[in-house]
């Protein structure tokens, strides 16, 4: 699961302008590499939308199924806050629909789930209402 944490406004080669909404992954356990010991952190990543002002407003807190997930990428240049040191990476981290470890179902047909019952028919093929 993800979280809707925030949303930023950012304008496309047009000059217009849309929201990215900012998903928080949950938390997970990393050993430091320096002190060997643990700290709490999660991943992030933004997701474009079409959504105005006040519908991203209105969607934090909002949990949604899926996980975000690091994505191999071309190597870009990224500034320490801290420190100031600036380093090349070469991957970032994305949301992704499914969660870690599942199956892929999202690409199924949505049609399936919308299957006839045939018992919820009539056999004598008169409607009868139920009070």
């Amino acid at each position: 699961m993800v979280t809707i944490i925030n949303y930023k406004q950012r304008q496309k080669e047009d000059g217009s302008t849309f929201y990215v909404l900012e998903v928080q992954g949950g938390i997970e356990m990393v050993m430091s590499q320096t002190t060997n010991q643990f700290y709490a952190t999660s991943k992030k990543a933004s997701i474009s939308s079409t959504f105005d002002e006040l519908t991203c407003q209105a969607l934090i807190g909002t949990q949604m199924q899926g996980s975000i997930i690091k994505q191999e990428c071309a190597p870009y240049e990224y500034t320490v806050k801290d420190t100031g040191e600036v380093i090349v990476l070469h991957h970032r981290f994305v949301y992704s629909a499914q969660e870690p470890g599942a199956k892929n179902t999202v690409k199924q047909q949505v049609s399936n789930s919308f299957a006839t019952d045939m018992e919820s028919f009539s056999k004598n093929g008169k409607h009868i209402e139920f009070a």
